[in-house]
């Protein structure tokens, strides 16, 4: 009886350091795995209109009654941020949006735009909120420009009136993305992911 309490508390403590042996290796897996995943930007699902395509100039009325003009060349970028008011990922990325603004107000120009609900509501978001100092547009016609199916989503347009870069957002590291990408002029982060880890093409020989 002893003998076989003996066995039996040798077998469960092989068992211990075989089981903590494994959760180091699946650590030390993981650790290496993370390491060679890159940072995910802004996805983009949209469609219709693509990164390098001429935006569309459209005359749209703000919430405050005040004229705004999207697309087109002009001195500075134009960042569309769609958003809702029942948003609540939206309502998160507001002070980041504002802080952006303000930093990077030499070159860039942000567009807040929703649909939906009544103007009533979205004035009184726009106030709660102290989004003020930026144009806010309803246009059910501009989201779907731009294939907008889910929110928060972000349209970065070039000084030329082009496409620079579009995603969802999620995070100021989605946003920043938005400014890599059009720095570097690709679509996306995924995209210079996926070029830097592409297999280098084999240059073929005369006759071959």
């Amino acid at each position: 009886m002893v003998a076989a309490l003996i066995v039996s508390q040798v077998l469960l403590g092989v068992l211990v350091i075989g089981l903590g042996l494994a959760v180091l290796a699946l650590a030390r897996q993981i650790g290496v795995l993370h390491e060679r995943i890159a940072p995910a930007g802004a996805l983009s699902v949209n469609q219709r209109v693509k990164v390098g395509d001429v935006a569309p100039e459209m005359a749209l009325k703000a919430v405050d009654g005040a004229s705004v003009s999207v697309g087109g060349p002009r001195a500075q970028s134009q960042l569309l941020f769609f958003l809702s008011p029942e948003c609540p990922v939206c309502k998160t990325l507001l002070p980041i949006l504002k802080s952006m603004s303000k930093a990077e107000k030499d070159w860039l120009t942000l567009v807040l735009a929703s649909d939906g609900d009544t103007e009533e509501k979205h004035r009184a978001f726009r106030v709660a909120e102290k989004l003020e100092d930026f144009p806010y547009v309803l246009s059910e016609a501009l989201g779907r420009l731009y294939g907008v199916g889910k929110l928060p989503y972000a349209v970065l347009i070039d000084e030329s009136g082009k496409v620079a870069s579009m995603g969802l957002i999620n995070s100021r590291e989605h946003l920043d993305s938005l400014f890599e990408a059009k720095d570097r002029g690709i679509a996306s982060l995924q995209e210079f992911v996926e070029r830097r880890n592409a297999p280098p093409q084999r240059k073929q020989g005369i006759g071959a």
